[in-house]
């Protein structure tokens, strides 16, 4: 599952409070053996944690450094998976400085990646997890290539799963195909084709879902894997989304 869960805030009608506890029941039914999100905060992540199993962690940063700002951060299922290394980097000319910015983004912008050991398929396989810049074209463009030379930069024949709020709709310019050809990455949606949920516009700020929308939030995958499926997930509670995006969500077979 690829998640932005906006980030927590008492503001109404919207506010954390209110929030947390759809977004809770949502993750207790679907429980994604990973799950990358976007803007979380980390009070609001620590909530997360404690709202799920006891069988879940999560690795991640504050994209200003430390527990400051917004998280790009991973929750995995430990009873599958365990993490062998993890690594944070940012959207910049100068990706090792925390909270750098370059590129025209006037937002810090991040990634989170951790390489997995996966005892049901007794293989390993890496996740990418990133939000890119909501103004600056320029900005997602040049971040999708840096996160297309570190992906590549893997071992080519570990499988990647990339996440992300990506700011921009898939199959709509440069950005996507920086990705999907510049990394040799697949696209779950059109490749779950023959099994997957009605398409909406997966951001909808809380507003009625659009049919057939623009699709921002991408899971793709590079390797030696199946594509089993993919959703949209409209879950509400009350009338209450969890967030002002639709999780995203693949069924994916290493």
């Amino acid at each position: 599952m690829s998640f932005n869960l906006r980030y927590a805030s008492d503001a109404e009608p919207n506010s954390w409070a209110v929030r947390r506890p759809v977004l809770a029941q949502l993750l207790r039914q679907e429980q994604p053996t990973v799950l990358g999100t976007q803007e979380g905060l980390y009070g609001q992540l620590k909530d997360i944690r404690r709202d799920l199993p006891a069988h879940y962690d999560w690795i991640g940063a504050g994209r200003a450094g430390g527990s400051r700002d917004e998280f790009t951060a991973i929750y995995y299922d430990t009873r599958r998976l365990t993490p062998l290394e993890f690594d944070h980097y940012w959207l910049s000319a100068t990706p090792n400085v925390i909270g750098s910015r370059s590129w025209g983004n006037n937002v810090i912008r991040m990634v989170t990646s951790v390489r997995f050991a996966d005892a049901l398929a007794g293989t390993e396989f890496v996740v990418v997890n990133t939000h890119l810049d909501h103004e600056s074209e320029n900005s997602r463009l040049r971040s999708a290539e840096l996160v297309r030379d570190r992906i590549n930069a893997l071992p080519a024949g570990l499988p990647v799963v990339l996440t992300g709020d990506f700011n921009v709709a898939a199959q709509a310019g440069p950005t996507y195909d920086v990705l999907m050809t510049g990394a040799h990455m697949t696209d779950t949606w059109p490749a779950a084709a023959e099994r997957r949920t009605p398409l909406y516009a997966t951001y909808h700020g809380y507003r009625p879902l659009v049919p057939n929308g623009p699709r921002i939030d991408w899971i793709l995958t590079r390797g030696d894997l199946t594509v089993d499926a993919a959703g949209i997930n409209t879950y509400s509670a009350g009338g209450q989304f969890p967030s002002d995006h639709l999780p995203v969500q693949a069924f994916i077979t290493l």
